[in-house]
């Protein structure tokens, strides 16, 4: 597969998970691939935390839902309903969770390429998250962003240390096939911009 068809294929899996786990050599690539992002100063400051605990799985799935409730109840009628149908997890159906984690101490203060811009560093671990989320398109394999949770609730739960931040829950698992049109989309939540629109030329051009 092409680095464009996988970019065309992806998608933010939430309803299409299997359940049928991945082989250890499939999440070896992938992870592989998500580990040969660049970043700056060549700190690579990720880590991967692989889930697969069903209790685990279970009792982060209770703190998602309590999140996306109060998130609902904060909406107007009309986005309420909207968003209603719109499926924002899938992790008891996937199976594993892939948290990835950001470690600004890496490298030291004196980082090659984050001096005048420290997000750099955040920027490099998201990097490793697209690398990620394209090598499982390419092995037919699906992966939904998680960003329903409280930060310091997920540092706990997986006894994550200080300073370590994880910067990302992503569902991993076989799906049963990939929707043609994004669920935000599809529900009537927010469409695509046009191309058009986000291209400028030589300085940025306000919307009129």
């Amino acid at each position: 597969m092409s680095v464009y068809d996988a970019i065309r294929l992806r998608r933010d899996v939430r309803a299409e998970f299997t359940g049928e786990p991945l082989s250890e050599e499939m999440l070896e690539r992938i992870l592989g691939a998500a580990h040969s992002a660049p970043s700056v100063g060549n700190t690579q400051p990720w880590d991967f935390v692989v889930v697969r605990d069903t209790q685990t799985l279970g009792t982060f799935a209770e703190h998602v839902a309590d999140s996306r409730q109060r998130f609902a109840d904060s909406l107007p009628e009309d986005r309420r309903k909207t968003f209603d149908p719109i499926k924002v997890e899938g992790i008891r159906e996937s199976g594993m969770g892939v948290v990835v984690t950001y470690d600004r101490s890496r490298g030291g203060e004196h980082v090659l390429g984050r001096h005048t811009i420290d997000d750099t560093g955040l920027f490099s671990a998201v990097l490793a998250i697209q690398n990620l989320w394209l090598a499982a398109a390419a092995e037919n394999v699906g992966v939904g962003w998680v960003s329903f949770y409280d930060e310091s609730y997920l540092t706990k739960l997986l006894e994550i240390p200080d300073p370590i931040r994880p910067i990302a829950w992503l569902c991993v698992g076989r799906v049963s096939e990939f929707q043609q049109v994004p669920d935000l989309e599809r529900f009537g939540w927010r469409g695509r911009r046009p191309l058009t629109d986000a291209v400028h030329r030589e300085k940025f051009q306000r919307d009129l």
